[in-house]
């Protein structure tokens, strides 16, 4: 019995590490396959890097199982891949290739992999300053550990907002949803059975429930068909009524 419980706990932290960054695996080939990144929100991956970058360095504090440590580094790669993909693929009436976003510094709609690149590794000789000088201090490595925790469960809130604008799920695919849903209640219950912090246990839940919002979007807006191919012309006019309405 209890070797065949050491059994099911190594497959569960196996599927832990591995499972989570190979549901961005069907997302990318579908945006190579139609060389169009439309529907796909790039936050996702932003949150994903800089969430992932800092549980590295709370693991570093608070050493959680080395499984998950491992996820976060497969999801690393798996994320920076999906980025260059979607840089390549974007649409044309994308904010930085009009140059009408309104954020400030125009964060993550740059126009170049390697804007993103130098922000990653800024992100990660800040954190490691940070942690050179504070990382003895227990209140600084829970903080740490809600901020990278925190931000993940924050992870479908960008598509969801996408999905909401373009009242529609197109582009976004079914088997990416369905990943986030299992992935996500796979996780919240193997938290709860390994006896994880409470960061861990919180920021699922939270992370869950948005998922199922995004299901319920998906039921509300069914499948629609793509939408037409507009001229260079109309695709200027939609991006600048676009960038009017946000």
């Amino acid at each position: 019995m209890i070797e065949s419980s050491g059994w099911i706990s190594t497959v569960a932290s196996v599927g832990m590490a591995v499972g989570p960054p190979l549901v961005y695996a069907d997302q990318a080939y579908s945006i190579v396959k139609k060389k169009d990144s439309t529907g796909f929100s790039r936050d996702v991956c932003a949150i994903l890097l800089i969430a992932n970058i800092t549980r590295c360095f709370f693991w570093l504090g608070d050493r959680f199982a080395l499984a998950l440590l491992i996820q976060s580094i497969l999801m690393i790669l798996a994320q920076l891949a999906l980025l260059y993909i979607c840089i390549i693929y974007r649409p044309r009436i994308s904010p930085e290739g009009l140059g009408t976003s309104n954020r400030i510094y125009a964060f993550w709609q740059w126009s170049s992999y390697t804007q993103y690149i130098e922000f990653l590794a800024g992100l990660i000789l800040f954190q490691a300053i940070l942690f050179l000088i504070l990382g003895r201090s227990q209140v600084f490595i829970t903080l740490l550990g809600f901020i990278a925790l925190g931000l993940e469960s924050t992870l479908p809130i960008p598509q969801l907002v996408s999905n909401y604008r373009q009242r529609s799920l197109y582009g976004f695919r079914m088997s990416t949803l369905l990943g986030w849903v299992g992935g996500d209640a796979f996780k919240t219950a193997y938290f709860f059975l390994q006896g994880s912090s409470i960061q861990f246990k919180v920021c699922a839940i939270f992370q869950l429930s948005i998922d199922f919002a995004i299901l319920g979007q998906r039921i509300m807006y069914g499948n629609p068909p793509p939408p037409p191919v507009l001229s260079e012309e109309e695709d200027l006019e939609q991006a600048l009524a676009l960038a009017e309405e946000s």
